[in-house]
């Protein structure tokens, strides 16, 4: 890799970086990348707490063989499908107990705790033999700011905390990385550990990693990453009746993305159960990583349904929320590419042909009057409607296509809604051209108004 392509590539990120909202779409934002997402509810409101990945420092690519992760963002879900990143929580460089500069903070996880939160993180440790210790923070604001204990957790040696706080008020902190999975009580103060850590006893061999424990029915869930040899990271389980086991392996609820790490969090969420993890979907390099999110279900024993991921993902956009319509539930006669010009990274539908069409499930219109589109054109006959549920149904907007400067010149347009629309639908745009036109227009999203 040439320092000049790194350059550029940093220089993109730094511009990326300065947008503050993300879509609820997959990958839930593209702005920056995200991995080992942590999801948590708090006071009713969901946020997430991922990794971030970056691109090695110039001249330093052979130190980082596999990832780079410099630090942590926070991210709440705003409106209806709108993500908003509070910006840093933690860099490497301030971390009381670590090593400076080594791209090393892994997965993390947050906990409320009598009112408080509590904010847990992997570091390298200066003048400590170990690969990584675990440290803890606390704030009165789930985004911070964070005041850092001084030292890292006694007792406690690994990676990718995870935490439980069950019905009696009691917390546990679960980690590890290796063959092995590991778990212990908290104190009260929840920075210590009331005794050392045990082995889970019951897990599958294979690598593991990722440990993330809830409580459902009275039922402990502990789920993690865990390696096959000729499958690579899927996200499996194990129940017990204990906190800390012995478990029992129930299977997997996810198989493996495209040879690549998977790194998830698993949240009850307005009364669906959401399963978050990762790809890499922006980059197509499975170390520059994108977190993604997908509805999961259980069966009436109480195991869980594979989930199979999704472009649709989470989440209802309303008005003032940006829909991704090239994240569709179905597409037809049309494809999706990524987006050209100076747009943000993300996708498009593109080659759109007379009657091809796309369908984005539910959204929800709260009366919403207008519509904006954001589109490129090469060419000027054809328009696009927007309909209800399916290609057939009711019409409510229509646009024109017109000339915009080109394929990759874009602009954002805006209509009237033939009338006020309530409720939640499907949203589908059926694209009208000339008979034997390869494309009529290029769009990138769509915005209720």
């Amino acid at each position: 890799m040439n320092k000049s392509f790194l350059i550029g590539c940093n220089l993109l990120l730094l511009f990326t970086l300065q947008i503050s909202l993300g879509f609820a779409q997959n990958p839930l934002v593209t702005h920056l990348f995200t991995a080992d997402p942590t999801a948590r509810v708090f006071d009713g409101k969901l946020y997430v707490f991922p990794s971030s990945d970056t691109y090695p420092p110039a001249g330093r690519e052979a130190e980082f063989p596999r990832f780079c992760m410099p630090g942590y963002h926070a991210f709440s879900l705003e409106n209806g499908s709108t993500w908003k990143d509070h910006g840093w929580i933690l860099k490497e460089n301030d971390v009381p107990w670590g090593e400076k500069d080594t791209y090393a903070m892994w997965a993390p996880d947050c906990i409320k705790k009598d009112g408080k939160y509590y904010y847990y993180y992997p570091a390298k440790p200066k003048n400590d033999k170990a690969f990584r210790r675990i440290g803890v923070g606390v704030s009165d604001n789930p985004t911070g700011p964070f005041k850092w204990e001084k030292s890292f957790i006694k007792d406690v040696t690994g990676i990718d905390p995870g935490l439980l706080l069950d019905d009696d008020n009691k917390a546990y902190l679960f980690f590890g990385g290796g063959h092995e999975l590991y778990g212990a009580p908290l104190k009260d103060n929840m920075k210590e550990v009331t005794k050392k850590p045990v082995r889970i006893e019951g897990l599958p061999a294979g690598y593991k990693e990722g440990s993330f424990p809830f409580k459902k029915d009275g039922i402990y869930y502990l789920t993690f990453a865990h390696v096959f040899p000729d499958e690579g990271y899927t996200i499996g389980y194990a129940t017990s009746m204990k906190p800390l086991g012995p478990y029992t392996y129930q299977g997997k609820i996810m198989d493996n993305i495209h040879n690549g790490t998977n790194h998830h969090s698993v949240v009850k969420y307005k009364d669906q159960w959401i399963l978050f993890y990762h790809s890499w979907d922006i980059s197509g390099y499975n170390k520059l990583r994108s977190m993604r999110a997908d509805y999961m279900n259980f069966k009436k024993d109480g195991t869980i349904k594979k989930v199979v991921p999704t472009l649709r993902g989470i989440g209802t956009p309303q008005v003032n929320d940006t829909i991704q319509v090239d994240r569709y539930n179905e597409i037809s006669g049309a494809n999706t590419a990524f987006v050209g010009g100076n747009e943000p990274n993300g996708w498009m539908v593109c080659d759109a042909k007379m009657n091809s069409f796309v369908r984005f499930d539910r959204v929800k219109f709260n009366g919403a009057i207008k519509i904006k589109a954001r589109v490129a054109s090469g060419q000027r006959k054809g328009s696009f409607e927007v309909r209800l549920n399916n290609a057939k149904g009711k019409l409510i907007a229509e646009f024109p296509i017109n000339y915009t400067g080109g394929w990759n010149t874009w602009k954002t347009i805006e209509t009237d809604l033939k009338e006020p629309i309530t409720g939640t639908h499907n949203l589908v745009v059926v694209f009208k051209s000339d008979w034997g036109n390869t494309k009529s227009i290029n769009l990138n999203w769509l915005l209720l108004k």
